[in-house]
């Protein structure tokens, strides 16, 4: 009786460790490391404004690539389709989630107190990337990081001072009206357009940013007008334009001169070939600097509220093959 007393008294003791001992860590029995495997994950959701262009599909894929599970992060992509309601829509789905940080690219300027208001009361910080907002109180976000835009107009504005003719008829295809983008590209050619008498736009419309409405409006022009550049507000209205005269018999970059901004890769090949004259570069590759805003605050630091990313531009006498291939994008 005593004997089966101490039997049963080790096979407890036995069980009682057994059950005590530190489980393994899955990520160091896979030759990971246990500190890593431990680490919280920050959870960021993205409301990007759509997947209307080359540099919009750029600007997605640098944010997969900078909030990775392997970096210790889950990104929640939601694709606005160019609508505003649905980015409203996205932010709140944020909230409801609790994700750690809201990251927006608007699709327009004004509009935004309201859920902004709600993303601060749940205590989320928000980061704007690309385009800006108007809102009444700017502590409503955190930070925005993008380009320059009115600069960028006035980068192609300087460019056709000094390499077209004094007098000039010019088409001019907008992007989404309200942005960011559209706003300071025009005001780049409206500024230029008050300086020179000889500059004189003869069709305006907004292509959307979009390839398919760029050919539109240009294949809508009347077959007597005259015009001698095509100031496109981004590459994929300028493709589309360009299609569009050589479905017409026009040479573009020859006949007619293109002025177009992004700077993608396969505008920059169009460069080369001499189909556009101009590329003003906007660098879509935000997601490191967006990383390294929430690694500042997760460290308790406070970022600038505006960072502008560099920035250039590409004629056929500064660009080469080699300039192109080591872009990235």
């Amino acid at each position: 009786m005593k004997k089966g007393f101490l039997i049963i008294l080790v096979l407890g003791l036995a069980l009682t460790l057994s059950a005590c001992a530190p489980a393994k860590d899955p990520g160091a029995a896979a030759g990971g490391s246990p500190a890593k495997a431990d680490r919280r994950q920050i959870v960021v959701g993205f409301s990007q404004v759509g997947a209307e262009s080359d540099w919009r599909l750029g600007n997605t894929q640098s944010m997969i690539d900078a909030f990775s599970a392997e970096g210790g992060y889950r990104l929640i992509l939601d694709d606005a389709q160019n609508k505003q309601e649905r980015q409203i829509t996205a932010i709140r789905n944020f909230i409801n989630q609790g994700v750690d940080y809201i990251v927006l690219a608007p699709t327009t300027e004004r509009g935004w107190d309201t859920v902004l208001g709600e993303a601060r009361a749940a205590g989320i910080p928000v980061i704007l990337v690309d385009r800006r907002i108007e809102v009444e109180d700017e502590s409503l976000f955190v930070c925005w990081v993008g380009s320059d835009f009115r600069r960028e107009g006035d980068t192609a504005a300087v460019w056709m001072e000094e390499h077209l003719p004094e007098a000039l008829r010019i088409v001019h295809l907008q992007g989404n009206l309200g942005s960011s983008a559209q706003i300071g590209r025009s005001e780049g050619l409206a500024a230029a357009l008050a300086r020179h008498p000889g500059w004189k736009v003869v069709f305006e419309a907004p292509g959307d940013f979009v390839q398919a409405k760029g050919q539109e409006l240009i294949e809508s022009l009347p077959q007597d007008l005259a015009y001698d550049v095509i100031y496109a507000e981004n590459d994929n209205m300028a493709f589309g334009a360009i299609d569009a005269l050589k479905n017409a018999g026009i040479l573009p970059g020859k006949d007619v001169a293109i002025i177009s901004f992004d700077a993608g890769g396969r505008a920059l090949r169009l460069v080369l070939e001499g189909e556009i004259n101009l590329d003003v570069e906007c660098n879509p590759m935000h997601g490191p600097r967006v990383r390294a805003v929430i690694e500042q605050l997760e460290r308790g630091e406070t970022p600038s509220k505006y960072t502008y990313v560099e920035e250039t531009w590409f004629d056929a006498e500064t660009l080469t093959q080699a300039v192109i291939d080591r872009r990235g994008y």
